[in-house]
């Protein structure tokens, strides 16, 4: 897939899909009108969103850069996708939409964005480990096994697997 081609499915997915799931709902959810909490509380929520939406960035462009693709099921990459944050951990784009949505939660007081975050990280959770999962063995056998016995795939390691 070219480059460029990958970047505008790229784009239209992270609306779709990331957009959607840390923008939209909870925004559906809360109308973003703030509860009260201490200062430092609300800027914890601001940096951990900021986190969130820096990882996400990272990882789509390594879909286009490293894997010549797209995070979407539909245009897969042509390469496995080992770099960057994924030598950290195997599903940084998941964790970074709960990590959003957990700074809203905190920047906003709104405790149902928690409740939102487990049950969205549950269905993340499932979704990964009944057909992401299977369908990466199926694509890239191997390789992605050796890589998902060394990179856990939720809890980043701390030092970057080097395979």
């Amino acid at each position: 897939m070219r480059k460029s081609r990958a970047a505008t499915g790229s784009a239209v997915f992270f609306a779709a899909a990331p957009g959607v799931v840390a923008g939209l709902v909870p925004w559906w959810l809360t109308s973003w009108d703030a509860g009260t909490a201490p200062l430092a509380v609300r800027a914890a929520g601001a940096l951990l969103t900021a986190a969130g939406a820096a990882v996400l960035v990272h990882a789509f462009t390594r879909f286009v850069a490293e894997g010549a693709g797209t995070p979407a099921p539909i245009a897969p990459t042509e390469r496995l996708v080992v770099g960057g944050l994924y030598r950290h951990v195997r599903n940084p784009m998941y964790v970074a939409v709960l990590a959003a949505i957990a700074g809203q939660g905190l920047l906003l007081a709104r405790p149902i964005l928690f409740l939102y975050a487990i049950v969205a990280g549950a269905i993340m959770m499932a979704f990964a480990r009944w057909h992401e999962e299977p369908a990466l063995h199926r694509r890239y056998g191997d390789q992605y096994e050796r890589y998902r016995r060394n990179v856990p795939g939720w809890w980043p390691r701390l030092r970057p697997w080097r395979g």
